[in-house]
């Protein structure tokens, strides 16, 4: 039955090349914006796979695009690579073993989320040229995924302007099609700056820029009870302005990410956590600067490319385990709390099973499940291209995101064959799209449906730029 579709003989073909660009990845993680090394490897296999290459899209040094074939609809495959900090970890280890270096670690999977990408836009341009199809298929190699929002700026910067379909994955425990469900956010700095002073000698000259945090913070909790229940905000403290606790702390800073469900409610949110930080600084004769650093817009789903993303699923079949697979997977489980699991069940709207390691089954499509919201900025692209996402089965179930767990199964043949499954879904779903012009108009259509017209609106203003710091040496 997997062999059954020409295109996934196509993946087949190339699936150890991809394999050992998923390791190289994950044998060098790097945190958003640093991922030099990783776009490296991911720009030197475009060339090897004789793509056309485009370096630092939309200004960043990290973002790279490849295409392939002539004129017809444009296709584009998004992958990432960024690694997350703290999550260093040995790869294959079923105990928590961390490595030497800076602590970054793939506890996401995006070593294998790019890799997988590249390697279904791979096949579809072996297939294009075998069969003489009209039609271009790109590899966007996007940084910065965690935290860093590197496709909205590239949305923003009109990367994917001339683009007909989008399609992506995650690593999940489940195969399936994405629900199309996430928050919305900002991520916004507040820096308040008040006089120095002596704590004891003079504190009545000293102007604190830390009270004015702290106050702040409170009155951010205190607004909670009055916000949408399913909007979510972060907080984490910069800069205390300094540890000597006889000094009134002259500058302090707070970093908030303000989520909820659409970017209208974040921008008014947003407004109101702006004066009550204005309040703070009233009440402590201080200023406040607020910078914006990051964004995110809610996912807008796609039902007719998700229908045919899982009707690709279905005739593909389940990923196949062997007992090593299983073996490994239950290692895992073994270290994991009974909640993490039932979680990950609850999610899809399985019921939880206590010898299924790894999934034998696909979730249909639609299925209700208890949702756990994030966000991400695949949310920015669905906005102005029809959009879909496959979850890719690559961990034991129950393993939790950005955890020692997930990252020791980064490099497992259990992650690897759940990454080369979902590169087939993904690759017999741009043929859909290339075979039929029906398909991408009504993608299209229903994408204007679900925005109502609506205008996409950048939630990064047009003055922030991508950090890019610099390559080190």
């Amino acid at each position: 039955m997997q062999n059954e579709e020409p295109i996934w003989s196509l993946v087949e073909k190339h699936r150890e090349a991809f394999e050992g660009l998923s390791d190289g990845v994950f044998d060098t993680p790097e945190i958003n914006f640093h991922e030099h090394r990783s776009v490296a490897q991911h720009t030197a296999m475009l060339r090897e796979q004789g793509f056309r290459v485009t370096e630092n899209v939309a200004g960043m040094p990290t973002a790279v695009m490849g295409e392939a074939g002539e004129d017809g609809p444009v296709i584009a495959i998004l992958g990432e690579f960024d690694a997350l900090p703290g999550l260093t970890q040995e790869a294959g280890s079923s105990t928590h073993a961390p490595l030497p270096g800076d602590g970054a670690g793939h506890g996401c999977g995006h070593n294998l989320l790019g890799a997988g990408a590249m390697l279904a836009a791979t096949a579809v341009k072996d297939w294009l040229a075998a069969n003489g199809i009209k039609g271009r298929v790109r590899y966007y190699g996007c940084p910065a995924e965690e935290g860093g929002s590197g496709k909205t700026f590239m949305v923003r910067e009109g990367a994917f302007k001339d683009v007909d379909i989008a399609i992506t994955w995650h690593p999940m425990p489940f195969p399936g099609v994405n629900p199309a469900k996430s928050l919305a956010n900002v991520m916004v700095d507040f820096s308040f700056t008040g006089r120095a002073s002596h704590a004891a000698a003079s504190p009545h000259l000293g102007r604190s820029a830390l009270d004015a945090v702290e106050l702040m913070n409170i009155g951010v909790n205190y607004m909670r009870e009055h916000m949408p229940s399913d909007a979510r905000i972060h907080y984490a403290l910069l800069d205390a302005g300094g540890v000597a606790p006889n000094v009134v702390q002259s500058t302090a800073k707070v970093r908030y990410m303000i989520r909820a469900a659409t970017s209208p409610e974040v921008r008014v949110l947003s407004a109101r956590v702006q004066k009550i930080a204005d309040g703070a600084a009233l009440m402590t004769e201080t200023s406040v600067r607020m910078t914006s650093v990051a964004g995110m817009s809610n996912l807008v789903g796609n039902r007719p490319l998700e229908e045919a993303m899982h009707a690709n699923l279905m005739r593909l079949g389940a990923p196949e385990w062997d007992s090593a697979d299983r073996k490994f997977a239950e290692d895992i489980r073994a270290t994991l709390r009974e909640e993490d699991i039932v979680a990950h069940y609850k999610h899809v709207g399985f019921a939880p099973r206590k010898d299924e390691p790894l999934p034998e089954r696909i979730v249909p499509l639609g299925q209700k499940g208890e949702m756990l919201q994030g966000s991400t900025d695949v949310g920015d692209v669905s906005w102005v291209v029809p959009l879909v996402q496959a979850d890719g089965a690559t961990i034991a179930i129950g393993s939790p995101f950005h955890s020692w767990q997930f990252t020791a199964q980064g490099k497992s043949p259990h992650a690897k064959k759940g990454m080369a499954h979902v590169a087939k879904v993904m690759a017999a779903t741009a043929l859909d799209a290339l075979r039929s012009p029906a398909l991408i108009e009504a993608a299209k259509a229903e994408l204007i449906a679900r925005t109502g017209g609506q205008p996409y609106i950048c939630p990064i203003p047009a003055d922030v730029a991508p950090p890019n710091p610099p390559k080190p040496e």
